[in-house]
């Protein structure tokens, strides 16, 4: 019984590790052509987003790699702080949607990270423009956002569904 309990918490940060640091890479590939960190984001790292339907882990995983990746951003600490709780905040909800299914697809498990991504990095880049926040701002950050999260969520991480599903990379949790 202690054995299984140890491997299980290994297990548990092995999984974590892996997604933080697969994200993290993603990002970085990302932000080397100048998608990380733009009002339009097409970062690569957020097809991993799915990945709460397949595991809890992923939650935390998912978010140990935005804060690394969110490192290297030219918003500071303001993008450690809220794109990180961000990426938090849509990772549990994706998890808590993923039972929610149109022919065995999670449909809308891709949507918290558009929803939740315009709202609080839209709100982000607008408050942190120079000439200070407007609504005006807030609206086109958040659009712009929220249509990059759509195109990479649903884009490339719906295919990415079916391929962890077809290859079973993760058991059942």
């Amino acid at each position: 019984m202690q054995r299984r309990v140890k491997n299980r918490a290994i297990e548990k940060i092995v999984v974590t590790a892996a997604i933080a640091a697969v994200y993290a890479v993603l990002t970085a590939i990302s932000s080397a052509f100048g998608l990380a960190f733009s009002g339009i984001q097409f970062r690569l790292s957020e097809a991993l987003t799915i990945l709460p339907v397949f595991s809890p882990y992923a939650v935390a995983g998912l978010t140990l790699g935005c804060f690394i990746s969110n490192l290297a951003s030219p918003f500071g600490i303001f993008d450690m702080v809220f794109g990180t709780l961000s990426t938090l905040i849509a990772a549990y909800l994706t998890r808590k949607l993923s039972c929610v299914t149109f022919k065995n697809v999670p449909i809308l498990a891709p949507l918290p990270p558009v929803v939740v991504g315009a709202g609080i990095v839209g709100a982000m880049i607008a408050f942190l423009l120079p000439e200070g926040f407007s609504a005006y701002a807030f609206i086109f950050s958040a659009l712009s956002v929220g249509l990059g999260q759509f195109v990479v969520c649903y884009g490339l991480g719906i295919p990415l569904f079916f391929l962890i599903r077809k290859l079973q990379l993760f058991k059942d949790e």
